[in-house]
């Protein structure tokens, strides 16, 4: 098959379209012709040999698919061959075929696109998991997202309105800030040229946010702390910004603060019943209409290396996929 070929670590704008054997098919398997492939932060890194899962050589990267399922493991019953389905996979997506976990396949809506399924698991999973189960918001409660115009932060943006909180999104630039209130954010803080700090509190009458949704770090995440309401929940989802933050104990004793780390993917093992609750929830959402997906960007499967550059130098608004048939 036809895939993008990673033999050793290197940089994505190295990275080719190679033959590769297709993959064996799996206990509980579902082998699935890939459509569109979607395009995470976490593809330039595992690449680069710099993600906490380092695969054996060689691999394609990819961590969301969509296609049509052409074989099922015996068992599987929840999904046919000749099914429409997106699925998360450990790697592999950047290629014409990939096995899948029976568990992380799901059937996709009739109303759905390939490239819209691509685009969907991760980000959507992250940010309802993220709010609804880790974070705890509720209705009425105010909500900043950080990196409002991107692949999770958008999802987040739409999550907590769903879930009916006032949602503060946050962004460098204008353009950015508009995509983020085109989906729901009700204020909006450049934080190229605004303290997100003073425009939270000013926004809030002083109080401060009760949850901040943080894929960014660094200086954002400082920022953050100052910005909580009392008993306030500042959930940690990723490092986009390059700085790992250290985190001032003090600071959360005195304001009654809970800092939540979050990795997704740990979940597909530790509590799958919960990521399909998740999913579930996100599905009946879209199909009422809360959730529009929002792809920027669409690649060949010859130019995944640029796709992963695009969204590392954030040109990217919502998400990029690779688009494989």
């Amino acid at each position: 098959m036809r895939a993008v070929v990673v033999n050793e670590w290197t940089a994505p704008e190295a990275l080719t379209v190679g033959d590769m054997d297709a993959p064996p098919m799996i206990e509980n398997g579902v082998r699935i012709a890939v459509h569109c492939a979607g395009v995470n932060f976490a593809d330039g890194l595992m690449v680069q040999g710099k993600y906490q899962e380092r695969p054996p050589f060689p691999f394609a990267p990819g961590l969301e698919v969509s296609g049509e399922v052409t074989e099922v493991a015996p068992g599987v019953s929840h999904v046919s061959v000749g099914d429409r389905v997106m699925a998360v996979v450990d790697r592999g997506g950047f290629a014409e075929e990939v096995v899948a976990h029976a568990p992380d396949v799901i059937r996709i809506p009739d109303d759905m696109d390939f490239a819209t399924a691509a685009a969907f698991p991760v980000a959507y999973g992250t940010s309802e998991f993220a709010l609804a189960d880790r974070a705890k918001l509720k209705k009425g409660e105010v909500l900043v997202v950080h990196g409002a115009a991107g692949g999770v932060g958008l999802t987040a943006v739409e999550c907590g309105k769903a879930l009916g909180a006032t949602v503060i999104a946050t962004a460098g630039g204008p353009e950015k800030l508009a995509v983020a209130k085109e989906h729901g954010a009700d204020h909006g803080i450049d934080y190229k040229t605004e303290s997100i700090k003073d425009r939270v509190r000013e926004l809030t009458g002083g109080r401060g946010a009760d949850v901040i949704y943080d894929p960014v770090g660094g200086d954002v995440f400082e920022q953050s702390l100052r910005a909580t309401a009392p008993d306030g929940r500042l959930i940690v989802i990723g490092f986009a910004g390059g700085t790992v933050q250290q985190i001032p104990a003090n600071i959360l004793l005195v304001k009654n603060v809970d800092v939540i780390g979050f990795y997704w993917g740990a979940y597909r093992k530790l509590g799958p019943e919960r990521i399909h609750r998740s999913f579930a929830q996100c599905l009946r959402w879209y199909e009422d209409g809360l959730l529009k997906p929002r792809v920027s960007h669409r690649f060949p499967l010859e130019e995944a290396g640029k796709a992963i550059l695009a969204l590392k130098d954030r040109s990217v608004t919502g998400k990029a996929i690779v688009t494989v048939r």
